[in-house]
């Protein structure tokens, strides 16, 4: 769902209100309501929202959110709240296989220091009143808040798992379960220093396979306050230039030395990813819309196969390297699957200089191209290398290969290596699918199983 109809909710479900009263929620809201001329309420509703710019989508939400008349109801409210927040907090987000492992780290009696502590920040972040019979009879066995009570307050027969999967912790936007963990240890419903240092501990070995730490931030009445906080070099960022499936050196100059303006000469030998790449990594979908928007013919089969193409005719071909097929066993291993898999990048450029490596001498830059990168949710940058034996011939070439291993990491990359020797040493596509599987999985992804032969 998108603000806009986030917002136009709220505001539809104003039509039982009276004419007098929706021009007055105008003025209140500052709202673009036309007047009342004689046509229905929703008209005039629909007009309202029609006239509203899109610049004052996320202002209004937040008035909305703070108003007490006209209320929003709790389900509304969750999804304004949402945009809210993440506007106001940087992205971090926690995929659904992490927060299942949290879940598993954490011990209950932990959470619950006080139950009416504990129901107070429930309040918060999740709708506990969520069965319509409520309304009704005032009574229910069956809601969020009556399953606390039972399970967690009552019985302890609850896990964190249980408790997480009854609230929706594990589909919930990634601003409102980033609330929700912090809540875990604000002291305002955990007033227990003892018991906060407990769930940090438990936490931080889970996140940090993110790049992630929560982290005292503050101090209040006594008590540390948190917050998740990136480590090192870790710290999301957007690649800025991303020049991949290079058959030789990009053309690069800069335009504006002052500006820092980099300019990269159009070459067929090289493709240039020109778009941000969000949050969520690039994966093959995104690649496929950057590649038909610029040469695509209309036929997406085709397409589809002229981007894939193009990536394989960029790994060097050669009878010692099996580089070429490593990178087509990953699309084997994983395209077929009801997924938007990682785009798996080959020979992307990571170090320009404008002399050459014989010019430069003891001061050239070394691995001036990745052999495979992935770029995953959260800033995740994954180089794969496949080595051959030059890697290892002698003490230099060991000397540089560890030394050019250490400079990526500190920078923030995470890099993962194969031999050519275990490349040839077995089946190519199950050995991919392990792999990649091992590494994906590690940086938190969640990737499906095959898909079951139709018979």
């Amino acid at each position: 769902m998108t603000l806009r109809e986030a917002v136009s909710d709220v505001i539809l479900g104003w039509h039982s209100s009276s004419h007098r009263d929706l021009t007055a929620f105008g003025v209140q809201f500052g709202l673009p309501m036309p007047p009342d001329d004689g046509t229905t309420k929703h008209d005039r509703l629909q007009g309202c929202l029609d006239a509203l710019p899109d610049d004052d989508l996320l202002p209004l939400a937040q008035r909305l959110l703070l108003s007490k008349q006209p209320q929003v109801d709790r389900p509304k409210r969750f999804l304004l709240e949402d945009f809210v927040w993440a506007a106001s907090w940087s992205e971090i987000e926690i995929p659904g296989r992490v927060r299942r492992e949290l879940a598993a780290a954490l011990d209950i009696d932990d959470l619950v220091h006080r139950h009416d502590r504990f129901e107070e920040l429930l309040e918060i972040v999740w709708h506990l009143d969520n069965d319509p019979m409520l309304a009704w009879t005032g009574k229910s066995a069956t809601s969020r808040r009556a399953l606390l009570h039972q399970h967690v307050f009552k019985n302890s027969d609850w896990s964190v798992d249980e408790l997480f999967e009854q609230l929706g912790a594990y589909e919930a936007a990634p601003v409102r379960f980033r609330f929700f963990l912090l809540g875990l240890v604000n002291p305002s419903f955990l007033p227990d220093a003892e018991a906060q240092d407990r769930i940090v501990a438990a936490v931080n070995p889970v996140l940090a396979r993110i790049g992630i730490r929560m982290e005292q931030s503050g101090e209040r009445e006594g008590y540390p306050t948190f917050d998740l906080v990136r480590i090192g070099t870790a710290a999301p960022r957007r690649p800025k230039t991303l020049v991949f499936a290079t058959l030789d050196k990009p053309d690069m100059r800069l335009a504006d030395v002052l500006d820092n303006d980099l300019e990269i000469v159009p070459d067929d030998k090289y493709l240039v990813y020109d778009r941000q790449v969000g949050p969520g990594g690039l994966r093959w979908s995104d690649l496929m819309t950057w590649w038909q928007a610029r040469r695509g013919t209309g036929d997406e089969v085709a397409d589809r196969k002229a981007l894939y193409q193009r990536l394989l005719d960029s790994i060097p071909k050669s009878d010692i390297s099996p580089q070429r097929a490593f990178g087509e066993a990953y699309y084997t291993a994983f395209a077929s699957r009801d997924w938007d898999m990682p785009a798996l990048l080959p020979e992307v450029w990571l170090h320009w200089d404008p002399k050459t490596v014989e010019k430069r001498g003891a001061a050239a830059l070394i691995n001036h191209r990745m052999d495979f990168l992935l770029l995953l949710p959260n800033g995740v940058r994954v180089i794969v290398e496949v080595d051959g034996r030059h890697h290892y011939a002698t003490d230099k070439a060991v000397d540089d290969t560890v030394r050019g291993d250490r400079d990526l990491k500190l920078r923030g990359y995470h890099v993962w290596r194969v031999t050519t020797n275990e490349l040839r040493a077995q089946p190519l596509v199950p050995f991919a699918t392990d792999f990649f599987t091992s590494v994906l999985q590690h940086h938190g992804l969640e990737v499906p199983p095959p898909a079951v032969p139709r018979l």
